[in-house]
């Protein structure tokens, strides 16, 4: 008889689920209510909301929500029904991705259900088993995900390491030429955990010399770098180099979908082989003419990018000074890293909740190396100057809390009182 396959759930629930009796409800999957905004509830208290990739306040504009409504009544969330290879097309996801790509320079474009599966089924589309993967190694999951599905070699460079990717970029050569196949690189706008750009300009300096193909996935670029909006390609001038440019809905856009752009060679196959969009449902048309509106708004509102960095610079300047650490920040993203354990992290996090009424998201093992605690922050257009000024006299106290050993007194009785 074999072994039971649920069994080894019982004793192993990985390196973060163990810490589930105590984290869910609170740390993990906590409960965000009310409208989408800088200011939310949690367990029934006002915060200052800063972990909502709402970037542009998009979410709970009136106009946004008038024409979500009205696309609602007409259409319902249903329609259209089916892939949109066999009954799920219309002229609004046409005249969408038309919008798209000349948004971001491009030929084409193709409207995509959903973010995740949407980055994954490109790179499987992209390639076959004689190509070969060459990413960053910090790319986020669903392109670690997507590079998985793929049958032949895949490499890693070091992050945003131009030298390591040389050194595997020759490897990939070798490789390539001896299946006859081609290179794939991957990087991405911005990487969402960190908040540095790829360094897109010295990967697309390669092309000519290694002869890959460069896709681009700029899910927290897209709307917040760049002078009109389009994202880090650019932002730093090189968007014609990128060869497939992918970005979510689910950021700047504050929705659901996403999409690809390209040459129109490139996107009438991926069209018809991109196994998540031939085989799954299309996306509905309250959301396809949600992001027709959106996408107007992106484009004739500089405004709402012009206060979101108002807040990012007042945000991220403010905590240099107070000597955080925000790392090489060079987005929205504003990670904060301070030293400490998971349980410490537990403590100040709750302190920083329920008697500051600050939520962001916390960070810690095994995402980050141990002993270091990241708090994450995503400013929107949202945010005010006042919240950016109380959050930052928040931080100063909970680190002199954090340095004074307070949080590390608390967390044995923490920890005790939870039957860790």
């Amino acid at each position: 008889m074999t072994n039971d396959l649920f069994a080894k759930f019982r004793n192993n629930k990985g390196p973060l689920g163990k810490w589930a009796s105590i984290a869910e409800g609170y740390f993990a999957f906590p409960k965000l209510e009310g409208e989408i905004g800088n200011h939310m509830y949690f367990q029934g208290k006002k915060v200052i909301t800063w972990s909502v990739n709402d970037y542009l306040g998009l979410a709970n504009h009136p106009e946004v929500r008038k024409v979500d409504a009205e696309a609602a009544a007409e259409h319902g969330s249903a329609y259209p029904m089916g892939a949109r290879l066999m009954s799920g097309h219309s002229s609004f996801h046409e005249q969408l991705q038309d919008e798209l790509a000349a948004f971001v320079g491009k030929e084409a474009a193709y409207v995509l259900n959903f973010g995740y599966q949407g980055i994954l089924s490109t790179i499987d589309s992209l390639v076959s088993k004689n190509d070969v993967i060459v990413y960053d190694v910090d790319s986020h999951a669903c392109i670690v995900d997507g590079v998985r599905l793929h049958m032949g070699k895949r490499f890693t460079f070091r992050h945003n390491d131009i030298e390591s990717l040389e050194k595997n970029l020759e490897r990939a050569t070798r490789v390539a030429n001896e299946t006859g196949g081609g290179i794939l690189v991957i990087s991405e706008g911005v990487f969402g955990m960190r908040g540095e750009q790829g360094r897109l300009r010295e990967i697309a300096a390669l092309k000519e010399k290694y002869g890959f193909r460069f896709l681009v996935d700029d899910a927290h670029g897209f709307g917040t770098l760049g002078a009109t909006g389009a994202g880090a390609g650019e932002e730093q001038g090189v968007m014609d180099d990128i060869d497939v440019y992918f970005a979510t809905f689910a950021k700047s856009m504050a929705s659901t979908g996403a999409f690809i752009a390209a040459e129109k060679e490139i996107i009438d196959y991926m069209k018809y082989n991109m196994r998540s969009q031939v085989f799954a449902k299309s996306l509905q048309m309250v959301l396809v003419k949600g992001a027709l509106k959106r996408l107007d708004m992106l484009r004739t509102m500089p405004q709402l990018k012009a206060k979101l960095w108002e807040n990012v610079d007042a945000l991220q300047s403010g905590l240099k000074e107070r000597g955080f650490d925000i790392g090489t920040t060079q987005s929205c993203v504003t990670p904060v890293y301070l030293k400490g354990s998971v349980p410490e992290a537990m403590v100040l996090v709750k302190d920083l909740r329920e008697n500051y009424r600050i939520f962001c998201s916390i960070v810690v093992y095994p995402v980050i190396p141990k002993g270091l605690i990241l708090l994450r922050l995503i400013p929107t257009a949202s945010h005010t100057l006042d919240d950016v000024d109380e959050t930052l006299a928040a931080f100063s106290s909970i680190r002199e809390k954090l340095t004074s050993g307070v949080y590390e007194r608390l967390s044995q009785d923490f920890l005790a009182t939870a039957g860790v």
